[in-house]
């Protein structure tokens, strides 16, 4: 189905596909369902479905909110199209020269991914515009009639040619000789005009490369879930069509942890807390994300070492989850990830089939993760089957068996506090002037640790936290962007007018865009940007549109110690973004507590002994309750750790606070 003229649907669901499990969350009415599936990883679409069927009744009316890692899991694999890329003769070894970075700083002799591009794949035609758009020499027809029979064999086809952010007339002409071919053909002028040939030409090529995947997979999605609109979660935290995700699916390869980051921030937002680090532990990885009051993007993406120049929220991932796979290198040393379990067989715990000493499991063991109450108590988890692969670990470091699964506990920790450091000491903030919101289906069984090692203010456990990433599509805004390079100098007369009119240009595309997609009019906000440089600079600040110049001398100056208003700035690329609120979102207060919370007894291994801990199901908990650790909070999506020290206390929107 097409995203315009569906009309309004009568209730949503948002789906979140990750390595371990599906999430998924139904709004009807006002009132939301849950459900963790399995995810599918043979066929990603499968858990989607199923989803659906489990939860929109038949006939429904509805629109279904996805993110997804499959377009990035097919760039971690190596797994997407056969590709030809169609450039400037002379320039078909871009993609391989890229920058002078060296991805290994002290090897003799360092060494890079292979380009997701064969050598023999590159074509270069005779063409030429000059930086300004001119044309200096033209395609030779020739060559565009022979292009059909060059491409012959292509899964998708990558189209980037000199400065076509200047002028797409070169680039038109090669899309319309290939539009053909019966494969996907990506063009660098439509999906990111502008300049660094580099960047651009990655870009295209990596959305080459997953097109026709991702086509195969939203089609399917969008044409078996009987939903009226299908929207993509964006890896910039706002969503778009369908149609948009299958013709540029580069933009979703954050989309689910982006999903994660929109929903911790609103509800950190909502309790009161401003400052956040989001913290999303689920089965394959852990993805952290810096908020110092809003969302932070970047464009400086790299994955699978490719850069993708896309505006993205700024996450830093590691291969640490509940899933990860814990053994001993040859040094004897204990490793935790970043290979996972995955979905099938799962951690060992599950009783698939798995044979490998996962994170999950050493909670298990350690009595953290109660067997009895995984989603809350609709499954239940085998502790025996653990001891033996545990104890092989355990031998080999002549440790005990609970030992060696606090160790595993350890390394992880340290895995993930070191993320959490490189976005927030490493750049200059101070953690203790921010709120940790923990979630996945992981993330609160480590939560308290790690904020007392960041020495954080507090942690924040939302409700359905193993859900959080489904709930952030349905907080998040619905989006459109357009950029354009232009290379504007303040010394020239003009540059205010030819400023200006390019933002309005830009404006106007950006909202058409986003009208087409349903939105009315007068729900759209409208923000405009400027990456700004000082003349001779090779990077850009990206600043507000208004009294752009100032404001990037104020933004040079913190992040850089120093400013030269006198020396003359470049405006780079000018940017507009469309948007508009996603859908209200009520949320129901709990009721006043009466009394301590009921709670039953648990034996927990910590610390290199057994101790007692209270057990409580979080859905019985209510406004002004105090649970004090050690203790264990169970509920459908997650498990929250409280140790020693530690007080959870509970908000009347249903948040867990956590203090020491």
């Amino acid at each position: 189905m097409t995203e315009e003229g569906q009309g309004k649907a009568l209730t949503i669901l948002a789906v979140d596909t990750g390595g371990t499990f599906t999430d998924v969350l139904y709004l009807d009415s006002g009132r939301l369902k849950t459900l963790k599936i399995p995810s599918t990883p043979a066929d990603p679409a499968e858990a989607v479905l199923a989803g659906s069927r489990a939860l929109v009744t038949d006939g429904a009316s509805y629109l279904l909110l996805h993110g997804s890692t499959v377009a990035t899991n097919a760039l971690l694999e190596r797994k997407g199209a056969r590709v030809i890329l169609v450039t400037n003769e002379g320039f078909q070894d871009i993609i391989e020269i890229g920058r002078q970075n060296r991805p290994q700083l002290y090897a003799l002799v360092g060494h890079r991914l292979p380009p997701l591009v064969a050598r023999g794949d590159r074509i270069g035609i005779r063409g030429r515009l000059g930086p300004t758009g001119e044309e200096l020499e033209p395609v030779d027809q020739a060559e565009l009639d022979a292009l059909s029979q060059q491409t012959t064999g292509a899964e998708a086809l990558a189209v980037v040619l000199l400065h076509s952010y200047a002028n797409p007339e070169h680039e038109r002409q090669v899309a319309k000789a290939l539009a053909g071919s019966g494969v996907p053909v990506s063009v660098s002028a439509e999906l990111l005009p502008e300049y660094r040939e580099y960047e651009r030409t990655s870009t295209t090529v990596v959305n080459a490369y997953i097109a026709p995947l991702m086509s195969r997979y939203l089609n399917r999605i969008d044409a078996e879930s009987g939903a009226d609109r299908v929207r993509i979660m964006g890896s910039n935290g706002g969503a778009f069509p369908v149609t948009r995700a299958i013709r540029e699916p580069v933009h979703t390869v954050l989309s689910g942890p982006a999903g994660g980051v929109v929903g911790a921030l609103t509800w950190a937002k909502r309790a009161g807390f401003d400052k956040v680090i989001s913290f999303d532990m689920g089965g394959t990885s852990t993805d952290v994300s810096l908020c110092p009051g809003d969302l932070l993007h970047t464009r400086e993406l790299e994955i699978a070492g490719q850069p993708v120049a896309i505006p993205v929220i700024d996450i830093h991932t590691v291969g640490a989850g509940g899933g990860s796979l814990a053994r001993l290198d040859p040094g004897g040393a204990l490793r935790v990830g970043p290979q996972s379990a995955g979905a099938d067989p799962g951690p060992i715990c599950y009783g698939r089939g798995g044979t490998g000493m996962t994170v999950t499991d050493a909670h298990v063991w350690l009595g953290r993760l109660p067997c009895d109450a995984f989603l809350g108590g609709e499954s239940t988890l085998d502790r025996a089957a653990i001891e033996p692969h545990l104890d092989a670990i355990a031998t080999e470091l002549g440790i005990s068996l609970e030992d060696a699964a606090e160790g595993i506990l350890a390394v992880t920790v340290a895995a993930m506090e070191r993320a959490l450091r490189v976005i927030s000491v490493e750049r200059g903030f101070d953690p203790s002037e921010f709120t940790l919101v923990a979630f996945g289906g992981a993330g609160a069984l480590h939560a308290a640790e790690l904020t007392q090692k960041l020495q954080a203010a507090r942690a924040v456990i939302p409700p359905d936290p193993g859900l959080l990433s489904a709930y952030g599509m349905l907080a998040a805004a619905v989006t459109r962007e357009a950029s354009r390079t232009v290379l504007i100098s303040t010394a020239d007369e003009d540059q205010g007018s030819r400023v200006q009119a390019t933002l309005d240009a830009l404006t106007a595309q950006a909202r058409s865009a986003l009208l087409t997609e349903g939105v009315p009019d007068e729900a759209v906000e409208m923000s405009t940007w400027v990456d700004a440089r000082y003349e001779g600079q090779s990077f850009e600040l990206r600043v507000a549109s208004d009294d752009w110049q100032t404001t990037f001398h104020q933004a040079h100056e913190e992040r850089y110690g120093y400013s030269r208003p006198e020396t003359p700035l470049e405006a780079v690329t000018l940017r507009a973004v469309a948007s508009a609120p996603g859908p209200p979102l009520e949320v129901e207060l709990l009721e006043a507590s009466e009394g301590p919370p009921d709670a039953t007894s648990a034996t927990v291994y910590v610390g290199g002994r057994f101790v007692e801990a209270a057990q409580v199901d979080r859905p019985l908990l209510r406004a002004g309750h105090e649970v004090k650790g050690p203790a264990i909070i169970t509920e459908y999506s997650a498990t929250t750790w409280v140790p020693e020290g530690w007080t959870a206390r509970v908000d009347e929107l249903g948040n867990l606070i956590l203090t020491a």
